[in-house]
């Protein structure tokens, strides 16, 4: 057993390189020897949100405040809130994030393939955000 007490990792910036705006990352776990698995509590200001992205082995997410989007390439915005649930495929090209006016948090869960858990793309233009 394992218990990882709240603050043991510190809250990080989201870097500029993978989010458009105010994003705060809280490491929850990291894959280890028998896990496979990385998540981390994801905060999302208004008008924030990812780049484009896959995961080899897909990504499930937990909407546990706020209201958000989600879309994946070629489907539409969709809006998401406490308590929903997403999952994107493996290698399923998408983004998420707050809407432009309300933020969201949710906890995202991916696993780990041969040491890597996400692939970063371009930024999320305004146009594509807004399509909403």
């Amino acid at each position: 057993m394992e218990i990882s007490r709240i603050g043991s990792k510190p809250s990080g910036k989201g870097p500029q390189d993978w989010f458009t705006g105010s994003v705060r990352i809280d490491p929850l776990f990291d894959p280890n020897g028998a896990r496979r698995a990385a998540a981390a509590s994801v905060t999302f200001e208004p008008g924030a949100r990812t780049n484009w992205h896959t995961h080899p082995l897909g990504q499930t997410l937990i909407v546990t405040a706020g209201c958000g989007w989600v879309q994946r390439e070629g489907g539409p915005v969709e809006e998401i809130y406490p308590g929903d649930v997403v999952w994107f495929a493996p290698a399923e090209r998408h983004w998420h994030g707050a809407t432009s006016t309300n933020g969201m948090t949710h906890i995202a869960i991916q696993e780990s393939l041969d040491g890597k858990v996400v692939d970063w793309m371009e930024a999320v233009t305004d146009e594509e955000y807004m399509s909403e």
